[in-house]
């Protein structure tokens, strides 16, 4: 029995890590992918030798990505990010494919906030989309992220897809806007996923 590749995105402060953790409690092993692409830049020499080459040998220092370096590098400059992220997300996939292959549930989460933006979602057999109005997930952001301001939290918001652009790419969407309950709509998809 081959094991099903299940991805949770949405929009950020939506609450993808609350409905992974309720998916993890139900025993579903999730691949958070965002802390895969840090660890990977910590730790995978390849990886680490072609960001040098890419923004200088100033990215690293000490074995440590120079986090303030590279943004510095590549904030406002997209053509240097996308070839970052031509750098990164292929080692993230590759880092996922070899986890996946080691689960033996009847199905994995890869939590990961750009699935259908970097056309990854493709390659899962199934996508959820974790939804919630603006305002609360601006309020989610700034209780998290007390250091962004509105200002950083809106241009972050205005980069990514809509809810409506998701949703079309989704085979699931959960509502989790503060007034519909969460569990029973993760433990609904749990139940349809395992009698695939």
């Amino acid at each position: 029995m081959s094991v099903l590749k299940v991805g949770v995105t949405g929009g950020i402060g939506s609450g993808k890590s609350l409905i992974c953790r309720i998916f993890g409690i139900l025993d579903i092993p999730v691949y958070d992918a965002d802390s895969r692409a840090k660890w990977l830049m910590h730790n995978d020499r390849e990886l680490m030798r072609s960001v040098k080459d890419l923004i200088g040998e100033q990215s690293y220092q000490n074995g440590q990505l120079n986090r303030q370096y590279v943004a510095s590098r590549t904030f406002g400059n997209p053509e240097l990010l996308e070839k970052l992220n031509a750098l990164v997300h292929p080692a993230v996939r590759r880092d996922y494919e070899s986890w996946h292959n080691d689960q033996t549930t009847p199905y994995t989460i890869k939590e990961a906030a750009l699935l259908v933006e970097t056309g990854s979602y493709r390659e899962l057999d199934f996508l959820i989309n974790v939804n919630a109005p603006e305002n609360i997930r601006i309020n989610r952001i700034r209780k998290r992220d007390p250091q962004r301001s509105e200002q950083q939290i809106m241009d972050i918001i205005s980069r990514q897809l809509s809810d409506a652009d998701r949703m079309e790419k989704a085979d699931f969407t959960i509502v989790n806007d503060d007034s519909n309950l969460v569990i029973p709509q993760v433990i609904s998809i749990d139940n349809r996923l395992r009698s695939l």
